[in-house]
């Protein structure tokens, strides 16, 4: 077989993962539902979840891809196979990256607005102009913001080229650095005036939530898609990964990296929000407008801007490149008399021009939410049924235990096939009856 590449270390794995799964999502969407959702309250839940799609859940996506040395294309492929239902899998196998190029289009939109927010903060004509009407003349307008999407494009390109070693290399280096810049912003944040009515909003405390399904759903969905887990990108990390490596351990380790993500953001955004008198629960204006506001009024404000636009460029980027990764490797595994990097160069040319055609949010929500409300859900609980119901049980413990310090069996297995597998089923049914992106 062919070297698909490995990553050097585990901590070069552990960033590469946390790097697909911090992304905006852990910005604005987690304060909001914290608060929400009977605030500090809302961790009971989450962490609940959290613990079994990390160990379980996103285990399994990276041990599949590392026994199979594939990504979703020849695992689905294989794994069906396995039990004479090859035409099945062979079929299957489109939705997940069909799902993860849409989703890198939509995405890099999303990103351009941050490249866009970092430059006008770095000439500082972000600082000068009402940020409303800043925003709305970036997301309203066709073709506004081409040459920041040009510049993201090319960026994620660039880190890409060596393969394995330029994803590992970039994430390494990437996501420690998105962990200190928010640490900074957060020490900045709380030494504003008022930032301790957003430090009691976070910890404040509704026990009486916990009877409130609507809580345990939103935690659900939170903890389930911030931590990629729908068939793609982890199944191509994990193929990249060693057979020295415990897969349950670190997946366990991304997945509290992820968390660790989401309380930050919250020390940022949830104080500074409350210090200027803001809704934390004002969506994609969250990042676009009301932080902005909050930086022209600051000591030092143009200064913060740029490190909150970098950990957010950063975060952006790493996540981009796990999507191209998984569709270029599918795409190169069919073609392989292709080079991998040409393969990568047409495709962020495929994305680029699709993603300038959709840059107002009139035409990025739309196509975002049929990508988060449909095919990622559909291509989450087809991979967690594949592991759990398709898969030889045998099969899926041993790769598990390779590596490991303590030999997960029988319990590991069934909280995935009777725990797991129906939360994601709940999670699709949900997302596509009721219409809601999480």
């Amino acid at each position: 077989m062919k070297d698909r590449g490995r990553f050097s270390s585990k901590w070069g794995f552990i960033m590469a993962c946390v790097g697909s799964a911090v992304g905006l999502a852990n910005v604005w969407a987690f304060p909001y539902k914290l608060g929400e959702n009977g605030g500090f309250t809302f961790m009971i839940p989450y962490l609940i979840f959290v613990l079994i799609f990390g160990r379980i859940g996103l285990a399994a996506e990276n041990a599949v891809g590392r026994k199979y040395k594939m990504g979703p294309m020849g695992v689905f492929r294989e794994a069906w196979k396995e039990r004479g239902l090859g035409k099945v899998g062979r079929v299957l196998r489109w939705l997940p990256i069909i799902g993860t190029t849409l989703l890198a289009m939509g995405y890099g939109v999303v990103i351009t607005y941050v490249v866009q927010a970092l430059i006008d903060s770095i000439n500082g004509s972000l600082m000068t102009v009402k940020p409303d009407v800043w925003f709305e003349s970036i997301s309203t307008v066709d073709y506004s913001v081409v040459a920041s999407h040009l510049i993201l494009m090319a960026v994620v390109f660039i880190t890409m080229i060596k393969g394995t070693k330029g994803i590992e290399k970039s994430n390494k280096f990437m996501m420690p650095l998105f962990f200190v810049l928010f640490i900074i912003l957060a020490i900045r944040i709380g030494f504003l005036d008022g930032a301790s009515k957003g430090y009691k909003f976070i910890f404040s405390t509704d026990f009486s939530k916990l009877k409130d399904l609507g809580v345990w759903i939103a935690a659900m969905g939170q903890a389930f898609f911030s931590l990629s887990i729908v068939s793609t990108v982890m199944v191509v990390y994990g193929s990249y990964l060693s057979d020295d490596e415990d897969v349950v351990s670190s997946s366990s380790t991304t997945a509290a990296l992820d968390t660790l993500a989401a309380l930050l953001a919250c020390f940022v955004m949830i104080p500074a929000t409350f210090a200027f008198g803001f809704s934390p629960s004002s969506g994609p204006k969250l990042l676009f407008v009301v932080l902005p506001n909050v930086m022209q009024e600051i000591s030092g404000g143009r200064i913060f801007a740029i490190i909150l636009y970098i950990a957010m460029v950063f975060a952006g980027i790493t996540s981009i490149q796990s999507m191209l990764d998984t569709v270029a490797d599918a795409i190169h595994s069919g073609f392989p008399h292709f080079s991998k990097n040409l393969v990568l160069a047409l495709l962020s040319i495929l994305v680029l021009v699709v993603g300038i055609f959709i840059e107002p949010i009139a035409k990025w929500g739309p196509w975002m939410d049929f990508v988060t409300i449909y095919i990622l859900p559909l291509s989450a609980i087809i991979g967690a049924i594949t592991w759990f119901f398709v898969m030889k049980k045998e099969d899926l413990l041993f790769e598990i235990n390779k590596s490991t310090k303590k030999k997960h069996g029988d319990l590991w297995y069934y909280i995935g096939k009777y725990v797991y597998v129906p939360l994601a089923l709940i999670l699709c049914f949900i997302a596509m009856r009721y219409k809601i992106s999480f």
